[in-house]
């Protein structure tokens, strides 16, 4: 419940008005103006939370996870699982952003704040969506 409000109050702060990525780019535009980069899309939406340093913070009990140096995202599934069907406190992004802007954003990050560079596909996307699997534990207690 924490987890949820700081996220409502973080994404809250970081809008001019309300609406979701692919209606309000940076500057309030439209969604060609966020279109699939990456970086942008991070700054927009997940700095928010996880910070512009995605290393996340806030409170105990109400943790936002590091993004950065974080293991799990060795493996581009889970990321992609994560923004598919949301974790806790984070939302899941399928009404948020559209295919290729949820493989831009998690390949700027894996690929940015850690050493993965490997890129997410449209096609890892579908190959996820279409499997259900379940969401998976974070241990996000590093």
């Amino acid at each position: 419940m924490v987890a949820a409000a700081a996220l409502t109050l973080a994404v809250a702060a970081t809008s001019a008005r309300p609406g979701f990525a692919q209606d309000h780019g940076a500057a309030g535009g439209s969604d060609s103006d966020l279109g699939t980069d990456g970086k942008a899309i991070f700054e927009q939406i997940c700095a928010a939370c996880h910070m512009a340093d995605a290393k996340g913070g806030g409170e105990p009990g109400a943790r936002v996870p590091a993004l950065a140096g974080n293991r799990n995202l060795a493996n581009k599934d889970y990321p992609i699982i994560l923004l598919l069907k949301g974790r806790g406190g984070m939302p899941w992004f399928t009404d948020i952003l559209t295919k290729p802007q949820i493989a831009a954003v998690i390949t700027y990050v894996r690929g940015h704040f850690n050493d993965y560079h490997d890129p997410v596909t449209v096609a890892d996307i579908d190959r996820i969506g279409s499997t259900n699997p379940p969401v998976p534990d974070c241990n996000c207690g590093h």
